[in-house]
Protein backbone atom coordinates (compact mmCIF):
# COMPACT_ATOMS: atom_id res chain seq x y z
CA UNK A 1 0.00 0.00 0.00
CA UNK A 2 1.26 3.42 -0.97
CA UNK A 3 -0.20 6.78 0.11
CA UNK A 4 0.79 10.28 -0.24
CA UNK A 5 -0.12 13.50 1.69
CA UNK A 6 1.31 17.06 1.84
CA UNK A 7 2.04 19.33 4.62
CA UNK A 8 2.14 23.00 4.62
CA UNK A 9 4.33 23.71 7.66
CA UNK A 10 6.26 21.97 9.86
CA UNK A 11 3.40 22.04 12.68
CA UNK A 12 1.20 20.13 10.19
CA UNK A 13 4.20 17.67 10.11
CA UNK A 14 4.65 17.14 13.69
CA UNK A 15 0.57 16.73 14.34
CA UNK A 16 0.64 14.09 11.41
CA UNK A 17 3.40 12.37 13.40
CA UNK A 18 1.91 12.55 16.66
CA UNK A 19 -1.34 11.14 14.93
CA UNK A 20 0.99 8.26 13.48
CA UNK A 21 2.25 7.87 16.93
CA UNK A 22 -1.07 7.44 18.50
CA UNK A 23 -2.08 4.61 16.32
CA UNK A 24 1.53 2.28 17.17
CA UNK A 25 1.00 -0.47 19.33
CA UNK A 26 4.66 -1.57 19.42
CA UNK A 27 7.26 -3.74 17.12
CA UNK A 28 6.88 -1.35 14.23
CA UNK A 29 9.58 -0.51 12.01
CA UNK A 30 9.98 3.03 10.40
CA UNK A 31 12.47 4.00 7.64
CA UNK A 32 12.52 7.54 6.84
CA UNK A 33 14.36 9.04 4.01
CA UNK A 34 14.67 12.49 2.72
CA UNK A 35 17.11 15.37 2.29
CA UNK A 36 18.86 17.38 5.39
CA UNK A 37 16.31 19.30 6.53
CA UNK A 38 13.35 17.97 4.83
CA UNK A 39 11.71 17.28 8.44
CA UNK A 40 12.42 13.35 9.18
CA UNK A 41 13.23 15.02 12.89
CA UNK A 42 10.41 16.72 13.20
CA UNK A 43 8.49 13.30 12.27
CA UNK A 44 10.19 11.33 14.81
CA UNK A 45 9.31 14.49 17.64
CA UNK A 46 5.84 14.02 16.21
CA UNK A 47 5.62 10.01 16.50
CA UNK A 48 6.97 10.30 20.14
CA UNK A 49 4.84 12.48 21.41
CA UNK A 50 1.91 10.19 20.13
CA UNK A 51 3.60 7.40 22.19
CA UNK A 52 3.75 9.33 25.24
CA UNK A 53 7.13 10.24 25.09
CA UNK A 54 7.86 13.07 27.20
CA UNK A 55 10.92 14.16 26.89
CA UNK A 56 12.88 16.14 23.72
CA UNK A 57 13.60 13.84 21.00
CA UNK A 58 16.83 15.32 18.74
CA UNK A 59 18.25 13.07 16.14
CA UNK A 60 21.12 11.05 17.17
CA UNK A 61 23.05 12.00 14.24
CA UNK A 62 26.77 11.84 17.09
CA UNK A 63 24.99 9.18 19.18
CA UNK A 64 23.32 7.14 16.77
CA UNK A 65 20.78 5.56 18.51
CA UNK A 66 18.40 6.86 21.33
CA UNK A 67 15.97 5.35 23.24
CA UNK A 68 12.92 6.91 25.13
CA UNK A 69 9.84 5.57 27.26
CA UNK A 70 6.54 6.22 26.62
CA UNK A 71 3.21 4.28 26.40
CA UNK A 72 5.36 2.35 23.81
CA UNK A 73 9.22 2.47 23.94
CA UNK A 74 10.81 3.99 20.98
CA UNK A 75 14.37 3.65 19.43
CA UNK A 76 15.98 6.44 17.57
CA UNK A 77 18.39 5.46 15.12
CA UNK A 78 19.99 8.38 12.30
CA UNK A 79 22.35 6.18 10.21
CA UNK A 80 23.54 9.59 8.19
CA UNK A 81 27.25 9.19 9.67
CA UNK A 82 26.98 5.18 8.65
CA UNK A 83 29.16 5.44 5.81
CA UNK A 84 28.68 0.91 5.05
CA UNK A 85 25.51 -1.18 5.44
CA UNK A 86 28.42 -2.85 7.83
CA UNK A 87 28.96 -0.22 9.92
CA UNK A 88 24.71 -0.28 10.52
CA UNK A 89 24.68 -3.80 11.24
CA UNK A 90 27.64 -3.41 14.33
CA UNK A 91 24.95 -0.68 16.12
CA UNK A 92 23.16 -4.08 16.83
CA UNK A 93 19.95 -1.98 15.59
CA UNK A 94 18.66 -5.67 15.46
CA UNK A 95 18.30 -6.41 18.54
CA UNK A 96 15.61 -4.10 18.92
CA UNK A 97 13.62 -5.92 16.44
CA UNK A 98 10.68 -8.03 18.05
CA UNK A 99 10.98 -6.27 21.58
CA UNK A 100 7.80 -4.29 22.01
CA UNK A 101 9.88 -1.11 20.86
CA UNK A 102 8.80 1.35 17.87
CA UNK A 103 11.61 1.80 16.09
CA UNK A 104 12.05 4.95 13.51
CA UNK A 105 15.55 5.18 11.77
CA UNK A 106 16.13 8.35 10.02
CA UNK A 107 18.14 7.73 6.64
CA UNK A 108 17.27 4.18 6.42
CA UNK A 109 17.51 3.82 2.92
CA UNK A 110 21.51 3.66 3.94
CA UNK A 111 21.32 0.08 5.26
CA UNK A 112 17.63 -1.36 4.17
CA UNK A 113 18.83 -4.41 3.65
CA UNK A 114 19.57 -5.37 7.52
CA UNK A 115 15.77 -4.42 8.40
CA UNK A 116 13.21 -7.69 8.17
CA UNK A 117 11.18 -7.07 5.09
CA UNK A 118 7.97 -6.03 6.68
CA UNK A 119 8.25 -2.33 7.59
CA UNK A 120 7.29 0.92 6.50
CA UNK A 121 9.28 3.63 4.52
CA UNK A 122 8.20 7.53 5.04
CA UNK A 123 9.42 9.36 2.33
CA UNK A 124 9.68 13.18 3.11
CA UNK A 125 10.41 15.21 -0.27
CA UNK A 126 10.27 19.07 -0.11
CA UNK A 127 8.12 20.85 -2.48
CA UNK A 128 8.89 23.98 -1.26
CA UNK A 129 10.27 25.97 1.91
CA UNK A 130 7.52 24.99 4.11
CA UNK A 131 5.19 22.23 2.34
CA UNK A 132 6.31 18.37 2.24
CA UNK A 133 4.98 15.55 0.17
CA UNK A 134 5.08 12.55 2.68
CA UNK A 135 5.04 9.50 0.50
CA UNK A 136 4.42 6.09 2.94
CA UNK A 137 4.50 2.67 1.64
CA UNK A 138 4.42 -0.81 3.41
CA UNK A 139 6.42 -3.32 2.61
CA UNK A 140 4.75 -6.40 4.27
CA UNK A 141 1.27 -7.20 5.70
CA UNK A 142 1.77 -6.17 8.48
CA UNK A 143 2.63 -3.00 7.94
CA UNK A 144 0.14 -2.53 5.31
CA UNK A 145 -2.45 -3.40 8.34
CA UNK A 146 -0.49 -0.82 10.32
CA UNK A 147 -0.81 1.52 7.27
CA UNK A 148 -4.87 1.21 7.08
CA UNK A 149 -4.72 2.14 10.35
CA UNK A 150 -2.54 5.64 10.58
CA UNK A 151 -3.95 6.54 7.53
CA UNK A 152 -8.41 6.22 9.15
CA UNK A 153 -6.78 7.92 12.51
CA UNK A 154 -5.38 10.99 10.20
CA UNK A 155 -8.02 11.17 7.73
CA UNK A 156 -10.57 10.75 10.94
CA UNK A 157 -8.49 13.61 12.75
CA UNK A 158 -9.04 15.79 9.53
CA UNK A 159 -12.63 15.67 9.71
CA UNK A 160 -13.10 16.91 13.33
Amino acid sequence: MRWTLRTSNSDETLLFGRKLGETLVGDELFLLVGSLGAGKTTMTQGIANGLGVNEYTKSPTFVLVNEYEGRVPLVHADLYRVAQTEEAWLLGLDDYMFTGAVIVVEWGDRAQDIFPDDHIVITIEVVSDDVRDIIIESKGSESEITLGMIRKNWEFSRQE
